[in-house]
């Protein structure tokens, strides 16, 4: 029985002949340095017709770049090849740093997805090994905002300890622009904004009172208590009690 898909054929150095006229596998023969490209001596694995190709580098054009790092920009013209397609979202790398496109205007003060260089005015684009966050630090009733920058990519919990500015915070809520969460981990690049508050102490959040203490067993704070002790009535409500006692003692 024949297969029903048919292998995928390779080819290495596949130009196209033209003898065969087709693509097809070719032999290097030679190679010659012409200018800003070269010349390639090469042979058709097929026919096996030899012949001259011609390499050239396309010609370049110099755009217009805005580039956002954090809270500063600078406006830097790049040499980029005539033929080439940008695309928003596409990274690249400019003075050893890594950038995403966000904006691309054309020459008639359009805004597309997606344009050819010779098209293109200017382009907007936001440095990405680094990420700028917004913070908002809660210390007591004090709020106060800050920012910090960390790599591409770092994650961050909602409710775990993070470390800034020599001290210790809580993560209380992570802003993703869609809405606050309270859980969960977000990646840095996906974050608008992350509210950190002051670790709660623990002695604060003990029990002092046999009521508290009955109500911390039964969420589960005190760890696992199979027979609660329950506080004596006496310990409740000691002078409510009293004074109904005096109340039904006038009365009679």
């Amino acid at each position: 029985m024949d297969d029903e898909f048919e292998e995928e054929e390779t080819l290495d150095n596949a130009l196209h002949c033209p003898n065969c006229e087709d693509f097809t596998a070719h032999e290097f023969l030679n190679e010659k340095p012409r200018g800003d490209g070269v010349d390639l001596l090469v042979k058709c694995q097929d026919c096996n017709h030899i012949y001259t190709v011609e390499f050239r580098r396309p010609p370049e054009v110099i755009l217009s770049f805005i580039l956002s790092d954090g809270a500063q920009s600078s406006h830097q013209k790049i040499n980029v090849d005539k033929d080439e397609e940008f695309i928003v979202d596409d990274v690249f790398e400019h003075d050893e740093k890594i950038w995403r496109i966000n904006q691309i205007q054309a020459k008639d003060k359009s805004y597309h997805k997606r344009l050819q260089a010779q098209e293109v005015d200017t382009i907007n684009a936001l440095r990405v090994d680094m990420i700028r966050l917004k913070l908002t630090c809660t210390v007591g009733e004090r709020s106060y905002p800050d920012v910090l920058f960390v790599p591409y990519d770092t994650p961050f919990k909602a409710g775990s300890i993070f470390k800034h500015q020599s001290r210790e915070w809580v993560i209380r809520a992570i802003h993703t622009g869609k809405g606050r969460t309270l859980k969960g981990t977000v990646v840095c690049q996906d974050i608008k904004r992350i509210y950190l508050h002051e670790p709660v102490d623990k002695k604060e959040l003990e029990p002092k009172t046999p009521r508290e203490r009955r109500q911390a067993w039964k969420e589960g704070r005190l760890g696992y208590n199979p027979n609660p002790i329950r506080p004596k009535p006496s310990e409740d409500k000691p002078n409510q009690q009293r004074h109904g006692r005096r109340n039904k003692k006038r009365r009679s």
